[in-house]
């Protein structure tokens, strides 16, 4: 029986070391399996130096130049990887790289990098301009988009039906060759950064879809078409920046900011996602009817949308917004409209829209003199309460230390005593009274030299009984 203990606990003791080397093996293949991915991942987007600016003719490239001490080129660094390893595996002829561009400064320069991070897409003799969200697909989406051909053909019905399930805002050219495809073709080349670009014969439009002329410029979306005319729309190419958006969106921060570029005012609807009630809604229909139902009328001056939350609006206007409510602002110089009512009818909404067009609505903020003071003034005290708010003590120390010291130099200055303060009450007598002044001054010298050796003589005299004791 001791031996078949023995023997067992042997075994027992066997099988524990196996399991053991089980776990660190694996442990280790995990790790080895990890930093061969990472390295991989790591590969997809190269290094570049000062050769890249010859070398770079013959591929399309996506650079990301960048500074070593930028947060938000740290913030960016993951995904980029992430960019490098989807287009790699896509097969994309994109090549991703990133650039020092404090190392590499006469470079970043002539690409024109004026910020950081500043991400382009390289392209034969032509460098575009990312300008969207800093996300993995966003980015992916940019780069396939420009890297290839401004304006794409859609063959067949199918393929047409395809593009327009796939894409909220469709331009296509429809018909054959003449200046209005060449204009077309430039306006592709300019903005294809923001949108795709399509051509089409008349068979292969949807049967839904007819055109009283060809050739024709069409924007598909919204859940219909519209053509463009030259005579009332102006520049191709400024018809297509205003057009490029739905009609309504969901306006955030980025958005706004893209939505400036169009020239056109944003008429926003600010609600609560996270806590609706029935006025937010409301609020909401209204502006997504007048979006729809007075294009004709609005549309080439307005954009519509609605946001969440009054942070963000309460930041641009230096102030304070209820929520529900209606705010109409002009990105080109930050003013902005109110409204002097609640808006609970599309009447009401139209007639204040109505009267920021023809100019007869109050205009609050501006670009002048006095709202840039306002401005950097509240961009201070937001950044001041923003620190005290994530680390009091940092916040503290922040501004509370030089407060201090400047509010001890100030004192010391208000309670020294001047050595000029005779001569500063003397200013302003006239020469009558100083020689007055300077008199009085030579009695009490007089007087105070005449009692002076009494006092003293005074002093060396013995009392009568000092003497008796002599």
């Amino acid at each position: 029986m001791r031996i078949d203990h023995s023997v067992s606990s042997s075994i027992s003791c066997l099988l524990f070391l196996l399991k053991a080397m089980a776990k660190v093996r694996a442990s280790v293949i995990c790790g080895v399996l990890a930093a061969f991915l990472s390295s991989a991942v790591f590969a997809f987007v190269e290094d570049l130096d000062e050769t890249f600016k010859d070398t770079r003719a013959n591929d399309i490239w996506l650079v990301d130049f960048y500074a070593p001490w930028c947060g938000y080129c740290k913030k960016l660094e993951p995904v980029w990887y992430d960019v490098g390893a989807e287009l790699k595996r896509s097969g994309s002829p994109v090549r991703v790289g990133k650039m020092d561009a404090t190392a590499y400064s006469g470079m970043a320069s002539e690409f024109g990098v004026r910020g950081y991070p500043t991400i382009k897409l390289l392209k034969g003799d032509l460098a575009y301009s990312y300008k969207g969200p800093r996300t993995k697909d966003d980015i992916v989406e940019f780069a396939n988009r420009v890297a290839g051909p401004a304006v794409r053909a859609l063959p067949s019905k199918q393929m047409f039906e395809h593009m327009l399930k796939r894409h909220d805002v469709l331009f296509v050219y429809v018909g054959a060759e003449s200046p209005l495809k060449e204009k077309y073709n430039d306006a592709a080349s300019e903005l294809i950064v923001y949108t795709y670009f399509f051509s089409a014969s008349e068979e292969a439009l949807p049967e839904s879809v007819s055109l009283s002329e060809l050739p024709a410029v069409v924007v598909f979306k919204d859940g219909s078409h519209f053509t463009y005319d030259e005579y009332e729309d102006g520049s191709l190419s400024s018809w297509v920046n205003r057009e490029r958006f739905q009609g309504y969106l969901h306006i955030d921060g980025f958005t706004l900011y893209e939505l400036g570029e169009t020239g056109k005012l944003v008429a926003i609807a600010i609600i609560d996602e996270k806590d609706p009630t029935e006025q937010s809604g409301r609020l909401k229909t209204l502006m997504q009817q007048v979006a729809k139902e007075y294009r004709e009328q609005f549309n080439r001056d307005f954009q519509f949308g609605h946001m969440d939350g009054n942070d963000y609006i309460n930041g641009l206007i230096m102030g304070e917004v209820t929520v529900p409510s209606v705010i109409i602002l002009n990105t080109s110089n930050e003013q902005y409209f109110m409204p002097s009512e609640l808006i609970e009818s599309t009447d009401q909404l139209v007639q204040f829209i109505s009267s920021v067009l023809n100019g007869s609505a109050q205009a609050y903020g501006g670009d002048g003199f006095i709202q840039r003071i306002k401005r950097v003034a509240f961009d201070a005290r937001s950044t001041i309460m923003s620190v005290f708010r994530s680390s009091p003590l940092l916040g503290c120390f922040l501004f509370g230390l030089p407060l201090g010291v400047i509010s001890l130099m100030c004192y010391g200055i208000c309670t020294a005593e001047s050595d000029d303060g005779l001569d500063e009450k003397r200013e302003g007598l006239t020469d009558e009274e100083e020689e007055e002044d300077d008199e009085e001054e030579e009695q009490q010298r007089q007087a105070a030299e005449l009692e002076g050796p009494e006092e003293e003589e005074d002093a060396g005299e013995k009392d009568p009984e000092e003497k008796k004791t002599d």
